[in-house]
């Protein structure tokens, strides 16, 4: 393009003629339209620099509807600047409500959120009315800056202006509560919507319930936004598919993935992945792994999500493959894939791959390591029971150990019953100050495996002082496309009954074959009898009674759990998959545990 001007082809129309008389407006709506067919023909800011010139030139600068053509090529256009946006802006005296929601958009599409709030504010003070389409971009900005007190202020506005029945803005309001994370909030603007709730709304409500991680609600807004006999949009599906994900609700994820199959000709890789991640999450790893072969365009964000699942799958050899993998495909692995391959290493067990991995990240790579890599490397020692160099890798981080370094610490000492550093790592968790009940149970449990009740039952007053309680032991399971809840001991559930008979028949032919509870892990100074009975009802062994009774012979049941299983529901599982002829896949707060035939995938090292 040297030597020429987006104004060459227009020369002709540069050429002074004589005015008709009386065509003065007539005269004025041509140069309006040749400016407007000029700024259209822009690839580059220069092109765009040498229009604004001759708009000037032309005089016409001052008509609003050729000032906000202007500000809008500028403001929003992929080539754009927004400082020179702004430069125009600040020239237009009177500016109307198109020129200022243009400026806000140009804010937001910059990622300028606070700006964009700035350009509302000068719009109230120079008296310019906002409109229904002001609202949904200045509530976005919001949004990003989780500017909770302004978002209420402009509710307050729009309910002023009377536009309280319009769903555009309502949908707004609804995702700016969301991402603000106050989801009562949204979810009193969702139903004063009555019948006016459009797909978007659904898609708002969903995606606000879904930032704040209530999963099982997301579940149930979409079962309800079915009923309504509404398609839902690709982006709720990506909010459904992460519920799926997190509760372990795999015929319902795949019910979305059929969905979209029938729906869409082309998946974006952003719903390729979530639903690798939904399959791999739910314990389907070969599905996932499928569907990451089958990908067209594959990206860092999709190697991690399949280097974390074999991760949590236990397959530490086949993520350090996929690992090597991304460098023959010539992408660079960041931090985060770092973090994934760190983590397969550590619940494999390789601790001399996951040790080499770690120094040829910093040195090879150059990428510094953070805090999540050396809780890695931590963890993985401390499972080792490589206790001594673990504490002597704390001690030689250069960044300050948080709660996680100390927490895994702790943890592996529990596990190899190593209570001298234990007590310890505990002791600067507590420091910390972070009062998590966790901390204070693991500690009162190597007291209580070591018989030193006293001290058990000081951490116990300590917590009771606090107001810090034990986070019950939950799992989750889906029967039917429903997903249960039981707690250990739970008597709550409408089936209770059956799932307690169904649990004294499972133990007459447990004992049968040779089980016999480990009493060890009831960490209480009561007779062995009590001990069993605590044991017998883990909600673990409930929500496996209940599959039992509600699924078919030989199909398999899938469980997730919120806390790390005991060794005694290890082995409760391995003898329950043997008796029953089940596959059964357990997903605890670790990793995955695919019980068949009376055998663990994970080789009892967890």
């Amino acid at each position: 393009m040297t030597g020429t001007t987006v104004l060459n082809n227009q020369a002709h129309l540069l050429l002074p003629a004589k005015d008709p008389p009386g065509s003065q407006e007539l005269h004025f709506r041509l140069k309006e339209q040749e400016s407007l067919s000029l700024l259209k023909r822009c690839k580059n800011m220069e092109e765009f620099k040498q229009v604004h010139s001759h708009i000037l030139k032309l005089g016409i600068f001052c008509d609003s509807f050729v000032a906000g053509n202007l500000v809008a090529t500028c403001a929003l256009s992929a080539w754009g600047s927004m400082d020179y946006a702004c430069s125009i802006f600040e020239q237009i005296e009177e500016p109307g409500s198109f020129v200022c929601n243009t400026m806000i958009k140009g804010h937001l599409k910059a990622l300028n959120w606070d700006q964009a709030l700035l350009v509302y504010c000068e719009m109230l003070e120079r008296g310019v009315g906002p409109d229904n389409f002001t609202y949904p971009v200045v509530l976005k900005a919001c949004a990003w800056l989780v500017a909770i007190e302004e978002g209420m202020q402009i509710h307050g506005h729009v309910f002023k202006l009377g536009l309280e029945d319009d769903v555009f803005v309502q949908n707004s309001l609804i995702s700016m509560y969301g991402k603000c994370g106050k989801v009562q909030l949204s979810s009193g603007v969702f139903e004063q919507l009555v019948d006016q709730k459009s797909v978007a709304s659904w898609s708002a409500i969903i995606a606000a319930h879904a930032s704040l991680g209530l999963w099982s609600e997301c579940l149930k807004l979409f079962g309800d936004m079915r009923r309504e006999g509404l398609r839902a949009e690709e982006s709720t599906l990506v909010s459904v598919l992460s519920a799926c994900t997190h509760l372990g609700a795999l015929d319902l994820g795949r019910c979305c993935h059929g969905f979209l199959l029938r729906n869409i000709s082309a998946l974006n890789v952003i719903v390729e992945t979530s639903l690798i991640d939904m399959y791999v999450k739910c314990g389907c790893l070969e599905k996932g792994l499928s569907l990451f072969q089958k990908m067209t365009k594959k990206n860092k964000l999709s190697y991690t999500v399949v280097i974390c699942g074999l991760a949590i799958h236990g397959h530490g050899r086949e993520a350090l493959e996929l690992y090597s993998e991304m460098f023959r495909e010539g992408l660079r692995p960041d931090d985060v894939v770092h973090v994934g391959v760190l983590s397969a290493c550590n619940h494999a067990g390789l601790v001399e791959e996951g040790l080499q991995c770690f120094k040829r990240m910093k040195y090879e790579h150059e990428i510094q390591p953070t805090i999540q890599h050396y809780g890695c490397l931590v963890d993985l020692m401390g499972r080792a029971g490589r206790l001594e160099e673990a504490m002597q890798l704390i001690n030689s981080m250069p960044i300050r150990p948080n709660d996680v370094i100390w927490r895994s610490l702790l943890s592996a000492c529990r596990v190899h019953k190593n209570l001298e550093i234990g007590e310890i790592a505990a002791d600067k968790l507590f420091q910390l100050n972070m009062h998590n009940p966790s901390d204070y149970v693991v500690l009162s449990n190597m007291y209580a495996q070591a018989q030193r009740w006293d001290n058990v039952a000081r951490i116990r007053t300590e917590m009771a002082s606090k107001g810090l309680t034990q986070t019950p032991g939950s799992s989750l399971v889906e029967v039917k496309r429903e997903v249960h809840k039981f707690v250990s001991q739970d008597m709550s559930h409408p089936q209770c009954k059956c799932v307690y008979e169904m649990i004294h028949q499972m133990e007459w032919q447990l004992r049968f074959e040779g089980y016999s509870a480990d009493t060890t892990q009831v960490l209480l100074d009561v007779d062995e009898e009590e001990k069993r009975e605590r044991l017998k009802y883990h909600s673990q062994k409930l929500a496996i009674a209940f599959a039992l009774i509600h699924t078919s012979q030989g199909s398999p049941i899938r469980i997730v759990r919120n806390l790390r299983m005991c060794s005694d529901c290890h082995t409760y599982t391995k003898f329950i998959s043997m008796i029953y002829q089940r596959q059964i896949t357990v997903r605890d707060r670790n990793r995955f545990h695919h019980f068949k035939d009376g055998i663990c995938s994970c080789r009892d090292y967890w």
